[in-house]
């Protein structure tokens, strides 16, 4: 008996990694907490625990912990989740926009006008927010793409490791154990941060960030039936009241105060046998993104700093590798043929609608890069809060389902715009608009859309949009517009001779057809009248009303990624115009407007080149049609409407750096212009054109870039200019 008894005290008495087995170990359960971008410590975490060779049993994880939990849960390497957050676009994730590539051209054309989209919806009993900043378009993309290999996998039990996530039920306040459904809409639901990003709608209940209920949920990884816990902490400490002089330091407070208590809630039911991580991340926010790897070692030394306590829960060499290639055999990624593409029903708009923009196919492969541009040219509508994809198992094989989360502000919106440009010489535009678009209007997705435009350029239009076809490749817009605009005229000597206020009014019908996502062709006949309200100096216009009546076709490309400081894409439009007096004119002239923009990026150095030309092929336009060029951009040292003519050309390229972080982007550059106006582009020529220098430098924001310019021409002149909102489309638009 005393041999056996000191048998056991000696086999007890082995160092654990020798003594362990897979099969003898305790569960080891990881909970992670959530922390906003200090989250990516959590990696720094796992990196340790896989050098020691400790195996982890179940992850649990809430918000930015279920993010991290999840990628390591479905078998990720540390080394590629590691890789993943340092390439990740995080500045993308907090934007719902998917890029102006996927937005349909007739938006493009507009949008300079209206840029800011505020997410404010209009109806019969008033004004009408979404239910947060950010509707998580982007993310779920994201999330989508991380979880790929397990995206047919609905129990996470049968996940490589189990998983938990933990979100909050916003009507009750209760925590919320998600394990099962989709694994990237679980994450999703985790970490919705409340006013930030919108809740998410699952099985009929909104969820939001699970930091709210249980930011370190301890006591759910007790209950999947861990026996040893590792819990790392990254959970915000209170600041103290010299820190508490500010309105945001203050809402942080409050926030820090309520998960900070469901916090030590949990750290209380820790025993002696579990292991708290707490890495010192002093001085990081939970808005850091940018700093992965410096956080990744925090996370790493704050585990190392338990090194003795882990040990007890590591492996032999022989057991660790087959723990990981158990891991590495557990591949979900096996999705198969699609055999069926099924869409949620959607109210308004008919379900044939959304699958006519679907291009995957029954009975072929998933071809995910594909389906997500799909989905993003769906949300580029405007009419989704959220345009997403999952894939389950079925009978028949691998199921799609593409759910749309219609916007719970819609479907009528507001957008605003702000153009402004002076030379500091008495040449002042500054306009304010406001557009409402009512969408939805029927099955095919017709469209309502006025815009209002106040300041010295005023403008009025109207416009009816129908698709011809569920797909929008044919379509109709039925409008009428009224604007006013000043016409300055100079004479030889660069001196001002008469100035005039002139007033359109028109109506117009097109038919026009998409050609791909990026191009359009439309045919318009239009009808109107243009009058001299108030004309100063030298007569150069005609008393009474110049009636106008022509046909038109335009053709337009356009993938420029912005709309005003574009760093990537091209722009070319070409568009002919016959005034006939069989059309209702009484001018009699045909005329050609052209322009290309080509721009390219690397390492924030941007290259941007332009070409512009309009030229009377037959007649005489008269002076409401006539070409003006000068101010911003426009062959930059004259004033505007200082170069007129019947015809005119104009050739610039720009060269900016841009200088700051994802959150305040400014640029610098300079730019070369030269151009001119004639009665007939046959007279142009490199000799008889004028040149203008110019050097620039802006912050770029949500109404479109801010910019300083200076510029000299080589007539020894000098100008200046502050602008806001100049996009290089409104020269031929």
């Amino acid at each position: 008996m005393t041999l056996i008894c000191l048998a056991v005290a000696l086999l007890m008495s082995l160092p654990a990694a020798a003594s362990n087995t897979m099969t003898e170990r305790p569960r080891v359960g990881l909970v992670l907490s959530g922390g906003g971008a200090k989250g990516m410590a959590h990696v720094g975490v796992l990196r340790v625990l896989e050098e020691m060779n400790i195996p982890v049993d179940m992850v649990v994880g809430t918000s930015a912990g279920s993010a991290v939990g999840a990628l390591y849960a479905s078998g990720m390497s540390v080394a590629e989740i590691e890789q993943r957050f340092i390439n990740m676009d995080w500045l993308s994730s907090f934007r719902d926009d998917p890029g102006r590539a996927f937005k349909p051209v007739r938006r493009k054309q507009g949008e300079w006008r209206f840029p800011v989209t505020p997410g404010l919806g209009v109806s019969a009993d008033g004004l009408h927010l979404g239910a947060g900043i950010i509707a998580g378009q982007n993310l779920g993309f994201i999330l989508n793409e991380l979880t790929r290999n397990v995206a047919l996998v609905e129990d996470f039990d049968r996940l490589p490791i189990p998983f938990r996530a933990v979100a909050t039920d916003l009507e009750t306040g209760d925590m919320v154990v998600l394990r099962s459904g989709n694994l990237a809409t679980a994450v999703r639901a985790s970490m919705s941060i409340p006013g930030v990003y919108a809740p998410a709608n699952l099985d009929g209940r909104l969820l939001v960030d699970g930091g709210v209920a249980n930011n370190l949920p301890v006591n759910v990884a007790r209950d999947m039936g861990a026996d040893v816990i590792i819990a790392v902490d990254i959970t915000d400490a209170l600041v103290g009241p010299d820190n508490l002089r500010e309105a945001f330091s203050i809402f942080g407070q409050l926030t820090t105060i309520m998960t900070r208590r469901n916090t030590d809630q949990q750290l209380d039911l820790l025993g002696e046998q579990d292991v708290l991580i707490q890495p010192d991340l002093e001085g990081h926010s939970s808005a850091n993104f940018y700093n992965a790897p410096v956080l990744f070692e925090l996370g790493a030394s704050g585990a190392r700093a338990h090194a003795v306590e882990l040990n007890s829960l590591a492996v032999s060499n022989e057991a660790w590798q087959a723990y990981r290639s158990r891991l590495a055999s557990a591949n979900h990624n096996n999705s198969g043929l699609i055999a069926r593409v099924e869409v949620e029903h959607d109210r308004r708009l008919g379900r044939k609608f959304l699958r006519e923009r679907i291009r995957q196919k029954a009975g072929e492969p998933l071809d995910v890069e594909a389906l997500e541009a799909d989905l993003k040219r769906i949300y580029g509508l405007g009419y989704y809060e959220t345009v997403s994809y999952s894939q389950s198992p079925s009978p028949d094989g691998t199921l799609l389902k593409i759910k749309v989360q219609e916007k719970s502000w819609g479907p009528n919106y507001l957008s605003f715009g702000l153009n402004y440009e002076d030379n500091f010489d008495g040449d002042t535009r500054f306009n304010l608009a406001s557009s409402l678009r009512v969408t939805e209007l029927n099955e095919l997705g017709a469209e309502w859309q006025t815009g209002l435009q106040f300041g010295t350029e005023p403008r009025i239009r109207t416009q009816w949009y129908q698709p011809l076809d569920y797909g929008y490749e044919r379509f109709l817009v039925v409008g009428a517009e009224y604007s006013r605009d000043t016409f300055s005229i100079y004479g030889s000597g660069d001196e001002r001779v008469a100035e005039l206020d002139v007033t359109f009014r028109r109506a117009d019908l097109s038919l026009g057809m998409e050609l791909g996502g990026n191009a359009e062709v439309r045919f318009t006949y239009a009808r109107g009248y243009a009058t001299v309200d108030e004309q100063i100096g030298t007569a150069v216009a005609p008393d009474g009303a110049v009636h106008q009546g022509n046909l038109s076709l335009q053709l337009v490309h356009d993938s420029l990624d912005d709309a005003f400081f574009p760093r990537e894409g091209a722009f070319a439009g070409i568009r002919g115009r016959l005034e006939r007096e069989g059309l209702g004119s009484d001018r009699h002239f045909d005329s050609v407007t052209g322009m290309a923009l080509g721009t390219d990026s690397w390492k924030g150095f941007t290259l941007t080149g332009l070409l512009y030309a309009h030229t009377v092929t037959r007649g005489e336009a008269g002076i409401e049609n006539a070409v003006r060029l000068g101010g911003f951009r426009r062959l930059s040292a004259y004033a505007p409407g200082q170069i007129t003519g019947n015809s005119a050309a104009m050739a610039s390229v720009y060269a900016s750096q841009a200088f700051g972080g994802p959150i305040v982007p400014w640029f610098a550059g300079m730019g070369l212009e030269a151009g001119n106006a004639w009665e007939s582009l046959s007279d142009a020529g490199w000799n008889s054109s004028v040149k203008s220098w110019s050097i620039f430098a802006g912050l770029d924001t949500f109404l479109g870039p801010v910019q300083i310019a200076t510029a000299y021409n080589n007539k020894d002149n000098w100008a200046a200019y502050l602008n806001i909102g100049f996009s290089f489309t409104q020269l031929f638009y």
